[in-house]
């Protein structure tokens, strides 16, 4: 998937458009005339993207930029008179994917101020238009980079998040603390015989709805310990305050 960028004026859009590409997945950057290119802004920008810089290929035309290329989808904004398609990224990224598959693929963006130019645009098989705000459609470029790469990924299946690691509670560890706590909560004084059996039923379903994981019991029967022991403490004292006062 190849992203062209035409007559980009700002090098850290194209720094900012790179580092878009990486966290997608893309690494295909063509730049048509970019006004300043390489250039120390663009590498701050593209922060751990600076090898998609690297390999960046710059063009001195459009004919250039898409040489080999079978599929051009167009990046708008603006409401064109041109009659063309114009698909949501939604829309377009499966078809995009698909082509993909098979031979080399554009997308094409215009430069910040003005977008593409209908000479550009006529170059496109259909347009993409990202449904923003239509009182305010003006969207960055690297966010709109980012945005096209992301619908690109889902489109391509490439969703999956990595979980983190998780260690849930064994159903006997959880029976454990559940009556580690009804022990301390009655030691305490919270916990009465007549009222004991309702509350632990709504302790159970609120740590329920948690799915507790190991090491998280083991927190809270730590905090139960520490108050049994702090309990049995003040009782000491309370106990010698009074034999003291005899």
């Amino acid at each position: 998937m190849r992203v062209v960028l035409s007559h980009t004026t700002h090098p850290g859009n194209i720094g900012a458009a790179a580092r878009a590409m990486k966290t997608m997945g893309l690494r295909d950057l063509y730049l048509i005339n970019p006004r300043h290119f390489p250039d120390r802004q663009a590498d701050a920008m593209a922060a751990g993207a600076v090898d998609v810089l690297r390999d960046a290929v710059v063009c001195s035309s459009l004919d250039e930029a898409l040489q080999g290329v079978t599929l051009v989808a167009g990046m708008s904004a603006r409401v064109r008179d041109i009659s063309q398609e114009v698909f949501a990224p939604r829309e377009a990224m499966p078809l995009l994917v698909q082509q993909a598959m098979r031979q080399p693929v554009a997308l094409l963006f215009g430069t910040e101020m003005s977008g593409l130019t209908n000479q550009e645009l006529a170059r496109c098989q259909f347009m993409v238009r990202i449904p923003a705000n239509p009182s305010y459609t003006s969207l960055n470029l690297a966010a709109a980079v980012q945005l096209i790469g992301y619908e690109l990924r889902l489109a391509s299946g490439q969703e999956e998040c990595a979980l983190p690691e998780v260690c849930p509670a064994s159903a006997e560890q959880v029976e454990r603390f559940f009556r580690h706590m009804e022990d301390t909560l009655t030691e305490i004084g919270f916990l009465r015989a007549q009222q004991s059996t309702k509350l632990m039923q709504k302790l159970r379903r609120l740590y329920a709805r948690a799915r507790l994981e190991q090491e998280e019991i083991n927190i809270l029967r730590g905090i139960l310990t520490v108050t049994t022991d702090f309990n049995a403490r003040h009782g000491v004292i309370e106990s010698n305050e009074m034999i003291l006062k005899k």
